[in-house]
């Protein structure tokens, strides 16, 4: 490929790029797609550059047809997509290896502290679209701990979203299919405090030989590792302790690790050097699931519309939705009541705040839009692109847009993982067409006033 030809091709892919980009989460475009690299262009084909084997089936699984279509839009024809994964000085042959004949049996009756919580499983953390590959990635590196390029595995997310559960989870997994493996959950914090009492009570030595005879290494909350200079120090040589070792390290944090300011830059480049993996927000559907799943670990008994309207209302932090079961639940027992809606306001409107109450719930809108014009849910949150089904999707945008405070981005999501830029289009078409046509603006408002009483 001479070298004209190589910068337009060059251009072209970053034109792919910025169709993807428009076109998905920032988050997923930063995990996935900030890191292929253009390889080769010819007349048939087009082959990317991935980092790993696990990169290349994830992008062929969940974006091959967004791949495509955006390499199709950028260099003006198909193209068959074809991809080469990085090869490196760690291939397979050189990766440091657990040394099963180096580890010792625990006596009978010893048992290592994990400070892991046995309720913290994969089979009980509810999968969505939001958390799928973090959680894929967590069971992987289980497999074969600190044999595969995901090490470090750093997940990272807002608070709440259920980093936590599949920390210890990936631990309790590696512990029940090894019960001699010393799997070590600490939070950041934890790891901080205890550096300080061995400076305090001169035992240096005793600390660094406690974290480095680990095979798998949980910290949880890496952030709070930010402006801690001794700290972020003595982490940096376990860390390169444990990595040299073979051993499994994963880590999480609330930020992607390029934000996190305060730490040092060498840290940061470890934190990247492995697998990194988000979790996004759950989407209506997985929220509902999660509620449902809740309140059958405790026993608590609800109607379907209750669970709709909970999981309408919060569309963020997990923690917020469990605390709210456990109110409820108290709420229940103690005064001899039955949870109904009035009771769920009541208590989403004391523990979370007004703002966060909605009168009127998206899941409201979108089952009374279905019937209305009779297309069905699954269409509707599909990827169906006939004419009845997009002008009803168009007006559930605009109906939520004005009756709930959702946001375009979380509309979006909600309506089947669409872009902001689909929503404001929507928003736009639903307002000039009701402008311009007194029948569809009468209909319009006869929806607003039908569904506003929902809220009352």
């Amino acid at each position: 490929m001479d070298k004209v030809l190589k910068n337009l091709h060059e251009d072209n892919w970053v034109e792919a790029l910025s169709y993807i980009r428009a076109r998905v989460e920032d988050t997923a475009f930063q995990t996935w797609f900030e890191s292929v690299k253009l390889n080769n262009v010819d007349e048939e084909s087009i082959t990317l550059i991935v980092p790993n084997r696990f990169h290349y089936e994830w992008l062929e699984s969940k974006y091959r047809n967004l791949i495509h279509d955006a390499v199709k839009a950028s260099f003006k024809k198909s193209l068959i997509v074809n991809y080469s994964v990085i090869l490196t000085e760690r291939t397979s042959d050189n990766i440091p290896k657990f040394k099963e004949a180096q580890k010792k049996a625990i006596p009978p009756g010893y048992h290592r502290p994990s400070n892991l919580n046995d309720r913290y499983v994969f089979e009980n953390f509810i999968e969505g679209k939001g958390n799928q590959f973090a959680r894929a990635a967590a069971i992987s590196v289980t497999d074969k701990p600190g044999q595969t390029y995901f090490n470090p595995l750093l997940i990272y997310s807002s608070p709440g979203l259920g980093k936590t559960h599949l920390l210890q989870a990936a631990g309790n997994r590696m512990l029940r299919k090894n019960r001699s493996l010393r799997v070590l959950y600490i939070t950041g914090e934890k790891f901080m405090l205890d550096f300080i009492s061995s400076l305090q009570q001169n035992k240096s030595s005793d600390f660094t030989k406690f974290y480095r005879n680990v095979d798998m290494l949980l910290l949880d909350d890496v952030q709070f590792f930010v402006g801690k200079e001794q700290t972020q120090e003595q982490f940096f040589h376990l860390f390169n302790d444990l990595y040299q070792k073979g051993k499994q390290i994963i880590l999480t944090t609330d930020r992607h690790p390029r934000k996190l300011i305060g730490v040092q830059e060498r840290l940061i480049s470890r934190f990247q050097s492995g697998l990194i993996a988000d979790i996004s927000p759950p989407d209506l559907e997985t929220r509902i699931a999660i509620i449902m799943n809740e309140a059958k670990h405790t026993g608590l008994e609800l109607e379907y519309s209750i669970v709709e309207f909970i999981a309408s209302s919060i569309s963020g932090d997990i923690r917020v939705m469990k605390s709210l079961l456990v109110r409820l639940q108290a709420l229940s027992t103690l005064k001899n009541i039955d949870i109904d809606i009035n009771l769920c306001r009541e208590v989403i409107r004391e523990n979370i705040g007004e703002d966060s109450l909605q009168s009127v719930t998206f899941l409201q809108i979108l089952n009374y839009i279905s019937k209305k014009l009779k297309v069905s849910k699954k269409l509707l949150l599909g990827k169906s692109r006939s004419q009845d089904v997009a002008a009803a999707r168009q007006i559930i945008m605009f109906l939520t847009r004005k009756l709930t405070n959702l946001s375009l981005k979380n509309i979006g999501k909600e309506l089947g993982g669409r872009d902001h830029s689909t929503v404001i289009h929507a928003l736009r078409l639903v307002k000039d067409r009701a402008a311009n046509d007194v029948s569809f603006s009468k209909l319009i408002k006869q929806y607003v006033k039908d569904l506003s009483r929902f809220g009352n």
